[in-house]
């Protein structure tokens, strides 16, 4: 069985899929594809790959149902996500971003830029077995190692971006991150200054956070700090 992580290809172009798959395996990746949502949702299940190139327009059901789906899913919600679409309004952008898709790359695109950003995530969503201890901040615990984060003892379903965003700001308590270093340091490359991506993940931890949200606080026109709560 080989060691290589598997990335699911979710396309109904067939030239994109071997375009992908292609390039994918020459970077030592192994690939698996679908042409379908409803396919896509049976191979994200039964095959557990690392990482999820879904595209945004599908046949038989719209991309970012497949992607709700996959993000409620027990098995697949901590599976990384780059959606792949024509579409590059900011609206579409912020909805992928919003179902929880961790990344966004609109065609044509350039084969390199989406190599290097498949193996930015997937270095992210492997933990590095360095024995980081917990990181406890009120009624916070986050495991760096096993990638989980809970509070009051609870565990909280968070996307890989969501995770790395709240790790960074409990590492960091009371200090100010702004936006562009929270893009730098968790997306690893040019986002193309898009901090908008920061303001959604941000929002999602404080849904998740109910009514310890106010422990990441907004400073106005320069970036987030997070403190030990006190609403």
């Amino acid at each position: 069985m080989s060691n290589k992580p598997l990335v699911l290809c979710i396309d109904d172009e067939q030239n994109i899929l071997e375009l992908l798959s292609f390039n994918l395996e020459a970077s030592g990746y192994d690939t698996v594809t679908a042409t379908s949502g409803t396919a896509g949702l049976e191979q994200a299940v039964s095959k557990s790959p690392a990482l999820i190139l879904l595209d945004l327009m599908l046949p038989d059901m719209d991309g970012t149902e497949v992607c709700r789906q996959l993000k409620a899913g027990p098995t697949t919600a901590s599976i990384p996500i780059i959606m792949l679409t024509a579409k590059d309004s900011e609206v579409d952008k912020i909805l992928g971003l919003e179902l929880g898709a961790d990344d966004y790359i609109t065609k044509p695109f350039s084969v390199r830029e989406l190599i290097a950003r498949v193996k930015a995530l997937l270095r992210r969503a492997t933990p590095a077995g360095s024995g980081s201890g917990l990181i406890k901040i009120g009624s916070l615990t986050i495991d760096p190692e096993n990638y989980e984060a809970f509070r009051n003892g609870e565990k909280l379903q968070l996307t890989l971006k969501e995770f790395e965003l709240l790790k960074q700001l409990a590492s960091t308590p009371g200090k100010v991150l702004t936006r562009d270093f929270l893009l730098d340091h968790i997306w690893g490359y040019e986002f193309y200054g898009e901090t908008r991506t920061v303001d959604v993940h941000i929002r999602h931890i404080r849904q998740k956070l109910g009514d310890d949200q106010y422990m990441i606080e907004t400073v106005r026109g320069v970036g987030y700090k997070m403190t030990a709560g006190n609403n």
